[in-house]
């Protein structure tokens, strides 16, 4: 059972880090203030969006990727399928870089998405369309957290 805290009393101190540990290990050591800048940097931008949308462009973009006796049997049906899948790299890649363009952004991601379906094997076997389609509504559906007022 935990002792009853009395008004007015100091929180506990927190405990130093034991002898031998490795330096920055507490919360207010370099590897604590990498993790606070990474978080404050991912989430003033539609960071997962982004990511989904990176992985399914890599995912339209790699299926027809293929050894070069195959890509060479496929001929020009290919291309569309590479630029549907680097455009859709470069959007997700956007939503990070300018996060104002967020909408516009997701807007493009969802209809290329939707357009990877006739253009590119069914837009990577269906995973490719679906991870786009996601991707390109989280940058459309992301707001930025208004400051605290403090």
């Amino acid at each position: 059972m935990a002792a009853p805290v009395t008004e007015g009393a100091a929180p506990p101190a927190r405990p130093d880090p034991p002898p031998g540990a490795p330096a920055g290990s507490d919360r207010n050591g370099r590897a604590g203030r990498a993790r606070r800048a990474w978080r404050r940097w991912r989430r003033s931008r539609p960071f997962w969006g982004g990511l989904v949308t990176i992985l399914a462009g890599a995912e339209i973009c790699a299926i027809p990727l293929a050894p070069v006796e195959i890509m060479l049997h496929q001929g020009i049906a290919g291309v569309p399928s590479v630029l549907l899948g680097i455009v859709m790299i470069m959007l997700g890649g956007s939503a990070w870089a300018a996060p104002q363009y967020r909408s516009m952004a997701g807007l493009v991601t969802t209809l290329l998405a939707a357009a990877a379906l006739v253009m590119s094997n069914l837009g990577g076997f269906l995973v490719g369309t679906l991870l786009g389609i996601a991707g390109g509504a989280m940058m459309f559906a992301w707001q930025p957290v208004a400051a605290r007022k403090g």
